[in-house]
């Protein structure tokens, strides 16, 4: 693993966001099926301002330049991801987890019960590495109407729905834990 620092976007970190989302998407060049997701657009800056300034955005800087960062948002018990990015070329040096492990650790501190998010299924850089992080597939049937809405729209957008899921981390203490 990388010497990584994590800590929270500030507003003038917004402008080095949208290469770095490019730079990752460039991954997707490898699979010829999701090929388009590398010209795809990228998230807005006033997006990017919105999750800064709820303080559930987190960049990730290696050799004092920023290389990474996540967008999350609230919603109701849960912390949803909406996004996770990280430079191409400091990909496979732990720092896609380490930003994950962030957003895990913020959802506990504020005591929500999950951690939610939908991704592209088998891709290795996706649901595989998510499952790494102890995050499991929502079925159909056990779905929230939320995530339901949000895999919609992405269907909307362009992506074939049989390509994605909707997938979830328990955060919340187990019964009985009053730690």
């Amino acid at each position: 693993m990388v010497n990584t620092n994590i800590r929270l976007t500030r507003e003038q970190d917004i402008r080095l966001l949208p290469d770095i989302e490019r730079s990752a998407g460039e991954s997707f060049r490898k699979l010829p099926e999701l090929a388009w997701i590398a010209d795809d657009c990228v998230m807005s800056a006033e997006t990017h301002l919105q999750y800064v300034k709820k303080g559930t955005s987190w960049v990730a800087a290696a050799d004092e330049k920023i290389v990474g960062f996540i967008c999350a948002e609230f919603i109701e018990r849960d912390l949803h991801i909406w996004l996770l990015a990280v430079r191409q070329e400091w990909q496979c040096h732990g720092i896609g987890r380490r930003l994950m492990e962030t957003a895990i650790k913020y959802a506990q501190s504020k005591k929500f019960e999950f951690v939610t998010l939908t991704t592209f299924r088998e891709v290795p850089w996706n649901e595989p590495f998510y499952r790494s992080l102890g995050f499991e597939v929502i079925e159909t049937t056990m779905m929230e109407p939320r995530l339901e809405q949000i895999l919609q729209e992405e269907i909307q957008h362009g992506i074939p729905g049989v390509l994605r899921c909707a997938m979830q981390l328990s955060v919340s203490p187990a019964d009985g834990d009053n730690t």
